[in-house]
């Protein structure tokens, strides 16, 4: 019990005093989720819309398969990155590979799917007689696929959030292809897991803590747009 206090009570000295490794790991970590959230953000909502709004052939296998993708294992997603950037890759002469741009693209390719699918699943709730409405006032098609994207808005932002939280509890793909390098790929996630291997608990604890706080806040994030979402529909 003492030594759990005792690593508590280090773990807030490190983060009431700055720490500056432990201010570099979570800036770290919050620069490689949020290019990769922005990434998968600009991809993933105009496919999720196309997939909402328009219907093809195959249509409902692409659908299918986003929604199976959502549930990607990390370690697969690294692998497939891995090999995608090691030096007998495709892309191995870009030297990615142990880089955050590395960690980027695994942390891209989780995101995706969650944003896709949820942008879709937002847009096909629209009630459809708001889209009717629009097309008897006279709205082009562009202006009726602007009013359901509007009225979808709540949907594709908790999607965006959902992705975010997706990406920043993240450690097994960004393990496998950033190689968990002190000052360069080092994120959140990574060095809990290597410092408690180590026994360097006030660290761990302390990131630990910065991570609760930050899954805390995009849940309540979550929580307050599908609220307003919900008041919005009714």
């Amino acid at each position: 019990m003492d030594t759990i206090t005792e690593g508590f009570l280090q773990a807030f000295k490190l983060i009431l005093h700055l720490n500056p490794d432990l201010i570099g790991i979570i800036v770290l970590s919050l620069k490689v989720s949020g290019l990769a959230l922005l990434l998968a953000t600009l991809i993933g909502i105009p496919l999720g819309g196309f997939l909402g709004l328009r219907r093809f052939p195959g249509h409902g296998l692409a659908v299918s398969s986003i929604n199976t993708f959502m549930g990607l294992p990390p370690v697969v997603v690294g692998l497939f990155v891995y090999l995608l950037l090691s030096r007998r890759g495709p892309l191995g002469a870009l030297g990615l590979l142990y880089t955050p741009s590395a960690m980027i693209i695994a942390q891209t390719i989780l995101a995706l799917p969650i944003v896709i699918a949820l942008c879709r699943s937002a847009i096909v709730s629209v009630d459809p007689i708001i889209a009717q409405a629009a097309r008897t006032l006279g709205a082009t098609p562009r202006q009726v696929t602007t009013t359901i994207i509007t009225e979808a808005r709540y949907g594709i932002l908790s999607a965006v959030i959902a992705a975010f939280g997706r990406v920043m509890a993240e450690v097994g793909s960004i393990l496998i292809v950033g190689g968990n390098i002190a000052g360069y790929t080092r994120v959140m996630t990574t060095t809990i897991a290597l410092e408690t291997d180590k026994g360097n608990f006030e660290l761990a604890l302390a990131l630990g803590i910065i991570l609760l706080l930050i899954s805390f806040g995009v849940n309540a994030a979550l929580h307050l747009v599908q609220r307003k979402g919900a008041l919005h529909a009714a």
